[in-house]
């Protein structure tokens, strides 16, 4: 068998056929002979090598099964892998399980299987390109109905899953790949404090009840007008970019080992008011004293000293109006791409506008499309994705001012796509507009009552598809638009 490294086009058949995709099957036999020799090879090409990399569907499945073998500590080799192949119709084909001993007699030694792996992997990313734009040719050349930003929004989709996991879909996934990615989740919850499974919020009351923000989820962050939505967001986003903590890969990659990367979509407000709530949070100095410019001059040396401290958060603003929800997603792969991403955050959603609409859409199919993209883009960058929502008016009219789902503005899609409900509610909001004449009998009681409720507040559970609903209570400091631990309310905000 030759094991001379071979170039991307076999022979000259190959040329003069351009529909033959890009393969090499010398690379794939002499790689499956060394790592069949030296099962050690597989944990140097396991993280990126997967067995729909390989043309020859049956080296797809020898490399499955002795990478499951591996994987398990067992001995994976010809003797091993013929109980495994007897009736493999497709290896029979090719010489039978006398091939898999062809295959070992072959083998090459470590770097260079390497090599060979690497030459399969790049052949596989070739093929996909040439597919995708086939598929780009044909769409764009067909229907004319289809606009031509959606056709670059799916093939950016594609171009990016291929970039970063070697493959444009993912397509069915085995129960044991489920399986495994399950154990995962779960070794992740034992080993971090607190046994969160997901991103910590950076509120304990909030991460036991949700165990932290979970990769692919979409959480619904929902308040009326004045209530902290946006306050709880920047807590929880500066929380996250601020406890960032990675670790290096073989493969010069970032592992996220604490915290994360955050995009903020700030398309209410703009970039230098929500850094302002920032410093606000982060210094204890009140915002509207920061914007008014009434601070004194050991205040500024300390606003001074905090942007230097903090400047090099990985917290990343977009503060574009009317942001469609193609160019968020678009913008968002690329930061993912360019600097890694662990969070989004969307301030808020009725200000996305919709990539599709036409004249007589309705604001509810608006706003379905906004949150099914969203839920599809937390699923494809594998990130939790905050967005906030505004409540309808209805809350006002009930004498229970605690809200509910169906509060939710266009509450249909948001409902249904949603993996988590959250409301944010203030008693003391609205206690306060109920507020007496200080000459009346009326006014002691109703201090006395405020000044109870004053720094409290609920982040109310209305949804969970992974575990029950409920209320987590908080503390709020509305000089610093933040929310804390009820524990941790009088704390240095340093600490």
């Amino acid at each position: 068998m030759t094991t001379a490294l071979q170039p991307f086009v076999e022979d000259d058949s190959d040329i003069a056929d351009a529909d033959t995709a890009p393969h090499n099957l010398d690379a794939e036999q002499a790689f499956l002979g060394a790592l069949l020799y030296d099962n050690e090879m597989y944990h140097r090409v396991a993280d990126w090598l997967k067995p729909g990399h390989f043309y020859d569907p049956v080296h797809g499945r020898i490399y499955e099964t002795a990478a499951d073998l591996i994987g398990r500590g067992s001995l994976a080799d010809a003797v091993v892998l013929k109980t495994q192949f007897d009736r493999d119709d497709g290896l029979r084909e090719i010489g039978g399980t006398t091939y898999l001993a062809v295959l070992m007699e072959g083998a090459v030694t470590g770097n260079a299987a390497v090599e060979y792996a690497k030459i399969i992997y790049e052949l596989a990313l070739r093929r996909e390109l040439i597919r995708i734009g086939n598929d780009l040719s044909n769409a764009a050349g067909g229907d004319a109905e289809v606009q031509a930003r959606n056709l670059i929004q799916e093939i950016e989709q594609q171009l990016y899953n291929l970039a970063e996991e070697g493959s444009a879909s993912r397509g069915f996934v085995s129960f044991k790949q489920a399986l495994a990615e399950s154990v995962e989740t779960a070794a992740a919850a034992y080993e971090r404090d607190g046994g969160l499974s997901g991103i910590s919020s950076g509120l304990k009351a909030l991460d036991e009840k949700l165990g932290g923000m979970h990769p692919s989820d979409l959480i619904i962050l929902a308040g009326r007008p004045s209530m902290g939505k946006t306050a709880l967001a920047t807590n929880i986003a500066f929380d996250v970019a601020r406890n960032y903590a990675f670790e290096e890969l073989p493969d010069g990659s970032r592992k996220t080992t604490s915290g994360g990367v955050v995009g903020f979509y700030s398309l209410e407000m703009s970039a230098e008011q929500l850094a302002t709530r920032l410093i606000a949070d982060y210094t204890g100095i009140p915002g509207y004293m920061i914007r008014q410019g009434t601070i004194d001059a050991t205040q500024y040396e300390e606003i001074r000293d905090a942007c230097l401290e903090i400047q090099g958060l990985p917290l990343y603003i977009d503060d574009t109006g009317g942001l469609p929800i193609s160019a968020l997603a678009a913008r968002a792969r690329r930061l993912k791409r360019t600097h890694g991403l662990d969070l989004i955050v969307v301030d808020y959603l009725q200000l996305v506008t919709s990539s599709k609409a036409r004249p007589g859409d309705s604001r509810v199919q608006e706003v379905s499309e906004v949150t099914q993209n969203l839920k599809a883009l937390a699923k494809e960058l594998g990130v939790p994705v905050i967005a906030l929502s505004q409540l309808s008016r209805q809350v006002e009219s009930r004498d229970d001012k605690k809200p509910q789902l169906s509060d939710l503005r266009e509450s249909g899609s948001i409902e249904q796509d949603a993996d988590v409900v959250l409301f944010v509610y203030r008693e003391a909001y609205y206690k306060e507009r109920e507020k007496p004449r200080e000459d009346t009998p009326e006014y002691l009681a109703w201090e006395e009552e405020f000044r109870r409720i004053e720094k409290l507040a609920e982040v109310i559970i209305g949804k969970q598809r992974h575990g029950a609903i409920g209320t987590a209570k908080l503390a709020f400091d509305g000089a610093r638009t933040k929310f804390s631990d009820l524990d941790t309310r009088f704390e240095d905000p340093h600490a």
